[in-house]
């Protein structure tokens, strides 16, 4: 059966609890990291979940990522079927993921503020199911949908958040996604027996900026799926306990991209005047999210079994001035 993990602060002690609706049931249970969370077990955490003391009304406390800092963040591009057609791609010719990383500096709390740097223009949003892994590797590895709960141990809300300005110009996708805050995790990590696996491909997404759905998709189309995802993501990166995978955006972010006739001609320009032109033409865009937008993201199953709970932050306008890019 599967269990809603939350990591909260009241005053300056941080804590593990079990959230059930707005109740938080706290776990006395000795680890300061994701990895050691996971290190305890599913049917041990259960257990020290029926044994707890009473339980706190979410609303006293303060909800942190349940992603601790040395978590890796790995990310998958262009992994919706809509998504890919809206780039202009046929989502079925698609034969290996694009992979890019996160930095973890950029890990922040599901709620409270994403700070845009005052550098940045095209601040951009992605919701995305994020696999939280639950082995260690070295080499290789064959994932399959037999073994699949041996590499999950659950599942959390992510947001990819993107300097656009920076991402595509610069050709720099871990600098335009990795600025302090940009990779928001939480509330709940849903940690998931064997038998829950299937709820992976049967998760709706939804983002809405000011009230307003700008993202609404299933996993259920989802190009490349969990396990052949990991397994060729193993190829090049080792995994550790606690690291988190995000699974890739569906359409509707800010970001338009224009008809592949216009990126061939301006592809004969010099590049300053191409991605002056690139600019230009995404601030016209108004989806982009401005200092004092609110942001929420909400994942949950169809039955109402799983639910990621909500994660909503305020953009704020960044008082410091940022490299130029």
């Amino acid at each position: 059966m599967s269990l809603n993990i939350v990591r909260y602060q009241i005053e300056e002690t941080v804590s593990w609890g079990v959230l059930t609706r707005d109740q938080i049931t706290p776990l006395d249970i000795p680890c300061s990291t994701t990895g050691d969370l996971l290190a305890i077990g599913l049917d041990a955490l259960q257990i020290a979940a029926a044994h707890a003391t009473p339980s706190i009304p979410v609303s006293q406390v303060t909800l942190l990522s349940p992603i601790t800092a040395s978590a890796k963040v790995l990310c998958q591009g262009a992994n919706y079927r809509q998504h890919i057609i809206d780039s202009g791609l046929d989502p079925d010719a698609q034969s290996f993921n694009m992979f890019f990383t996160k930095s973890s500096a950029a890990i922040t709390d599901p709620q409270g503020a994403i700070i845009k740097p005052s550098h940045v223009k095209l601040l951009d949003y992605e919701i995305e199911l994020t696999l939280v892994l639950d082995k260690k590797t070295t080499q290789a590895v064959q994932v399959t949908a037999d073994n699949l709960h041996d590499y999950v141990a659950g599942i959390c809300i992510g947001n990819d958040v993107s300097a656009r300005d920076v991402q595509i110009p610069q050709m720099q996708f871990h600098k335009g996604k990795s600025y302090r805050t940009f990779c928001p995790l939480g509330p709940v990590l849903c940690l998931l027996s064997r038998d829950e696996m299937h709820y992976l491909n049967e998760l709706n997404l939804t983002l809405s900026v000011n009230g307003e759905v700008r993202q609404s998709d299933s996993t259920a189309n989802l190009v490349f799926k969990p396990a052949e995802t990991l397994t060729e993501f193993s190829q090049i990166a080792n995994f550790e306990p606690g690291d988190v995978l995000m699974t890739g955006t569906p359409s509707g972010c800010a970001l338009g991209l224009p008809p592949p006739v216009v990126v061939r001609l301006t592809g004969l320009l010099p590049e300053a005047k191409k991605w002056q032109l690139f600019k230009k033409s995404q601030q016209r865009r108004s989806q982009y999210l401005q200092a004092g937008d609110r942001v929420e993201l909400h994942i949950c199953s169809s039955d109402g079994y799983i639910d990621l709970g909500r994660q909503q932050h305020t953009i704020v306008a960044s008082d410091v001035a940022g490299a130029q890019s």
